[in-house]
């Protein structure tokens, strides 16, 4: 079997293809969290503590003044931007609590739907049939 034909039969599987919508749609609900700590938590959070753009914290590894922006205090040199570290956790953390609940509702559904009953047991051969009907001939 041909490197090309095993690629095929690989990727028409429902499991790959079930991978990339994954994949897909993550990438597309990250950027909704992303949106979610930057333009809505990151503000409130912010405001609460004395309006402070997370975003905009760093410290000074190059001998900058204090009081740059962050891009021009990279611009001068190295800094250790913890700013978007902060953003980037709370962003995670948020990420990581969705899927939680996500995952523990489908589990719920899971087991909350009703087991299938049993398959009735499959007619007998002609031949058990004829069979039984010799023996129970033969016990008369």
């Amino acid at each position: 079997m041909s490197m090309l034909q095993e690629f095929k039969e690989f990727a028409i599987k429902g499991n790959a293809i079930d991978l990339a919508v994954g994949v897909i749609i993550g990438a597309a609900f990250g950027k909704i969290v992303d949106s979610i700590v930057g333009d809505l938590i990151m503000p409130l959070v912010g405001a609460v503590i004395g309006k402070i753009d997370f975003s905009s914290f760093y410290i000074p590894l190059a001998g900058q003044p204090y009081g740059l922006s962050l891009a021009e205090a990279k611009k001068a040199g190295a800094v250790f931007a913890y700013g978007d570290f902060i953003t980037v956790a709370v962003n995670f953390i948020i990420l990581a609590f969705i899927i939680f609940i996500m995952v523990k509702q489908i589990n719920r559904l899971k087991k909350a739907a009703p087991p299938a009953p049993p398959a009735a047991p499959a007619e007998p051969p002609e031949e058990v049939k004829l069979l039984r009907e010799i023996r129970d001939n033969l016990k008369r």
